[in-house]
């Protein structure tokens, strides 16, 4: 990997914990999909569209706190507007594990 990042670089991405609040089936998407609401606390309420099908169900998603990039531009998913990105590690059959902390946190929390 020849790419490397400043200090000042990786500052800029707004890595946060929130809440999912809401999670349900995304039919409308090419690969299986949840619509997804999540709590960032100060930062409000961000809706996202995430392939984590094959590890989470809607029920087991919503109270789970996460990890997602907040400052990333809007993105139309389909016919809705995604405004963040959760963050997981992608497995040998492209499985999505989310990231998490390890105790509960305020929603808001800032990774860095």
């Amino acid at each position: 990997m020849n790419d490397t990042l400043s200090w000042d670089q990786f500052m800029q991405v707004e890595m946060r914990v929130g809440t999912v609040v809401s999670a349900e089936p995304f039919p409308e998407v090419r690969n299986p999909a949840y619509r997804i609401t999540i709590d960032f606390g100060e930062f409000g309420m961000r809706k996202t569209s995430a392939q984590v099908t094959a590890l989470y169900t809607p029920e087991e998603l919503v109270g789970k706190q996460v990890v997602a990039v907040i400052n990333f531009p809007p993105k139309q998913i389909a016919h809705m507007m995604s405004e963040c990105l959760i963050l997981g590690g992608i497995g040998e059959n492209k499985e999505v594990t989310l990231l998490q902390p390890e105790r509960k946190v305020k929603n808001g929390t800032r990774i860095g």
